[in-house]
């Protein structure tokens, strides 16, 4: 057993070295980087898959996909150096530093929508069904972007003794993010202390698996454009909602000290709900 093992003593997998970069000529790569970029190819491949399949100019979705990517992953790090401030104030330039981590998905996901409603409406196309074209790419990237954090031993939640824990050398993640309850039930293998945790990277990625799925068999049933776009506000929004509560890192709003992702989660998730709700009434009564 080594300080970068991981182990999901339940499942009785014991993953002994997990690195965080691999070396190409003395350089540094990150995994969780390279993942992130896994994760936009996957998701670009499937958008254009997808609007070539439907008859649509792929040329216009791949210029717009680059686009949002750019824009998305400038606001994943703005909204992360945002609700973190304190981390930064100090450093300006660690602001810049990728490398390090400090993406937050809905900063990515909020840039993204309203580049891909900008674009829509400067080249006179329709939103919703952009939207609904997309938003299975979008989940594809998050699936995967999500294994990032297991890389960098972050995005995990409090104690638990469950089948899916995940036990991680104390050492190897951030102190502050280590719970009282995390301390008292630490063991100590090989010389080792590992504290057991919520794998919370885990349960989104797992979510939004079977929210592609949802969205995928739904498709050809669905009653308007946009109602994909929708159902995926909703349907992450709930299963975020759950997952954030459970995370010893989260984001907080200043002043009341609430998790803001969590907050986000239920708005996106009430109005996505009601925002169908109103059309299906709307197309009822015309």
């Amino acid at each position: 057993m080594s300080a970068a093992s991981i182990l999901f003593p339940h499942l009785g997998i014991t993953l002994k070295n997990v690195g965080q970069y691999i070396s190409i000529v003395h350089f540094e790569i990150a995994y969780y980087g390279i993942i992130i970029a896994l994760g936009m190819l996957c998701g670009v491949s499937l958008i254009l898959f997808r609007a070539k399949r439907s008859g649509q100019d792929e040329d216009a979705y791949f210029n717009m996909t680059i686009l949002t990517i750019m824009i998305a992953v400038c606001g994943a790090r703005a909204y992360y150096v945002l609700f973190s401030w304190e981390t930064y104030r100090t450093n300006l330039l660690e602001i810049f530093n990728l490398r390090g981590g400090g993406l937050a998905i809905y900063g990515g996901v909020i840039a993204g929508g309203l580049t891909v409603f900008f674009y829509a409406k400067r080249k006179k196309l329709s939103f919703p069904l952009l939207a609904d074209t997309v938003i299975p790419g979008v989940i594809v990237g998050q699936i995967l972007g999500r294994w990032g954090n297991f890389f960098n031993r972050e995005a995990f939640g409090g104690y638990t003794d469950g089948l899916l824990a995940m036990a991680l050398p104390e050492n190897a993640v951030r102190y502050a993010e280590i719970t009282e309850e995390m301390h008292q039930h630490a063991s100590v293998i090989d010389g080792i202390t590992f504290v057991q945790v919520h794998p919370t990277f885990l349960y989104e990625s797992l979510w939004n698996v079977l929210l592609l799925c949802l969205l995928l068999w739904y498709e050809r049933k669905k009653k308007f454009e946009g109602e994909l776009f929708l159902l995926y506000l909703a349907g992450y929004g709930i299963g975020r909602f759950w997952i954030e509560s459970l995370r010893t890192d989260q984001l907080l709003l200043p002043g009341i000290q609430f998790p803001v992702s969590q907050m986000l989660s239920g708005i996106l998730a009430v109005t996505a709900v009601g925002m169908m709700l109103f059309k299906r009434i709307k197309m009822q009564n015309d």
